[in-house]
Formats: C-alpha cells, structure tokens, sequence
C-alpha cells in the first residue's frame, strides 16, 4: 500500500491521532464529570459494583501489545457505536423519569454523546487514510434491552458510563500506538499491513 508510506500520509495520520488523543482526553474528563453528576441525581453509591453492561465491549484486552494498528481502530469504533446507542437510550430514559425537571443532567448527557458520535467519525476518517474499508453498522445497534426496573436502569448507566472513561484512556493508549513511526519503514505500526 504504497499511500501508507508517502510522508503526507503519515503526517495526516500523526495530525488525526494528535487530535484523537485530545478528543479522548477532553470526552474522558467529561465522562467522569457526567459520572459524579450522575451518581449524586441518581441517589447511587459512587463506589456501587455493576456487572459488565450487556453490549458494551470491555475496554481492556488481552495481549494488548500484540494488535495491529487496524485492529485497534475497528475495535475502537465498534465501542463508541455502541457506547452512541447505549447513551442515546440513557438519555430518552432519563428524559422518561425525570422529563424537565433535571436538565442539566440529560444536557450533559446530550453533549458526550455528541463526543462520541464525533470520535467514531473521527475513527472513521483514519480508517479511510490507511484505505479500509469502514464496517457498516448492524441495523440501528444493539437489540433493545429487556424492560429493566428504575433501579437496574440506573445501574446500567453507571456501568455504562464507568466503561467509556476507561474506553477514553484506552483509546489514547491506542493512538499514541499509531502515531509511533516504525523504525524501519517510518510508517506507524500494525497499520501498513495487517495479518
């Protein structure tokens, strides 16, 4: 792929992952503004243990070092999809319970998730840099869930919302991945060619 050799490629590709890495950082500070927000309108125990949150991947991973460049994107992108129809979900539920009545909240809500929709586009646009072709998404995402309880509604949004601010780190660990050139052919890692 010789595209992914040619110095303005690579300079792209160092300009998106250097915004990417300030994108994550800033949606990772107000994620865990949300959180405490959250937390306190929602009456739950900050330090409250949630099971995992069906339809959200894990944002830690095994052999972490061992992924190409485009694994780490299409992972990437297939969490912040799913994490765009879990928190549109928590909004129109939190819109549900409380109508107006907290505003503030289901804004704040609102603007991470204009954060994520934007960082999936973002992910988008380096996977078209390095010529993948983007996946389409499943239908209209994850299937709806089955009817939970006020409380276990509250839950999953805590789970929810713990899981992005680590999927935020994790994402800047991987686009500092990919920004690093390769010693040998200056093209950053796992990106040129994957297995």
């Amino acid at each position: 792929m010789a595209a992914a050799d040619s110095p303005s490629t690579a300079l792209r590709r160092r300009d998106l992952c250097s915004r990417g890495i300030r994108l994550a950082g800033k949606m990772r500070a107000d994620v865990v503004d949300l959180l405490d927000t959250y937390v306190e309108q929602q009456g739950l125990d900050a330090s409250a243990s949630v099971a995992a949150v069906e339809g959200v991947p894990l944002a830690a991973v095994e052999r972490w070092d061992e992924q190409t460049g485009t694994q780490r994107l299409l992972e990437n992108l297939a969490a912040y999809r799913a994490f765009r129809a879990l928190l549109a979900q928590m909004l129109e539920e939190q819109r549900e319970q409380l109508g107006e009545a907290d505003a503030g909240l289901g804004r704040a809500l609102a603007a991470v998730l204009l954060q994520v929709s934007a960082f999936a586009y973002h992910l988008e646009e380096l996977l078209r840099l390095e010529s993948r072709g983007i996946p389409g998404e499943e239908g209209d995402g994850p299937p709806p869930p089955p009817r939970l309880s006020l409380f276990e509604q509250k839950l999953r949004g805590l789970g929810v919302l713990r899981e992005l601010a680590q999927w935020a780190v994790r994402s800047a660990r991987d686009l500092r991945q990919l920004a690093k050139p390769s010693p040998a052919t200056g093209t950053a890692p796992g990106l040129a060619e994957s297995p």
